[in-house]
């Protein structure tokens, strides 16, 4: 390739690029990664395994609030994740918004081979949903409905009862690690 054709295709690849990139299923990662600029708080969701009623968790960014009146909430579960079908089939679940000092909370659900409840301190609320101590917030829930969502399902919680911390800073996360928020003046 000659100088000129190298000087014109890079001129080429940096006009595609100023213009935006389509979504590519086949190679997701550039649009992870955009997604990945938008920080977001960390959760843990709880809820009881279909069959046997075991305790399950997962850590979740998706949390969101979608009405005040009546009280709802959203969060979306991978369908790629194992425990997926646990999560769109429970009638109740708990959201755990954590606090900065709470990774290590977060790292022991996020993947399926995690150590998960072993060795906390849990109680279980009136629907058997096992709830997490020391959070910033928590939010005890009924599933209201679950939608499809491209491969997530998209789980809309009725808020039954909720608690909350008088301080504390969130977890947040961005570009895929944990962090901190520093409020500005």
């Amino acid at each position: 390739m000659s100088e000129s054709d190298k000087i014109e295709a890079a001129v080429e690849r940096a006009e595609e690029a100023a213009e935006g990139h389509q979504p590519d299923p086949a190679a997701p990662r550039l649009l992870r990664d955009a997604l990945g600029r938008f920080a977001t708080g960390v959760t843990v969701i709880t809820a009881r395994e279909e069959e046997t009623g075991a305790p399950i968790g997962i850590t979740v960014n998706s949390f969101a609030s979608v009405s005040l009146d009546p009280a709802l909430v959203l969060w979306s579960a991978a369908r790629s994740s194992l425990r997926h079908r646990h999560f769109a089939t429970a009638p109740a679940f708990a959201i755990h918004v954590l606090g900065a000092d709470q990774a290590d909370l977060a790292k022991r659900f996020s993947s399926s081979s995690g150590p998960g409840f072993e060795g906390l301190d849990t109680r279980l609320n009136a629907q058997a949903v096992p709830l997490l101590s020391g959070c910033l917030a928590r939010f005890e829930c009924e599933t209201e409905a679950t939608h499809e969502g491209g491969d997530h399902t998209i789980i809309i919680g009725r808020v039954a009862r909720f608690t909350l911390a008088q301080e504390g800073a969130p977890l947040c996360f961005f570009g895929g690690r944990f962090g901190g928020f520093a409020p500005s003046a």
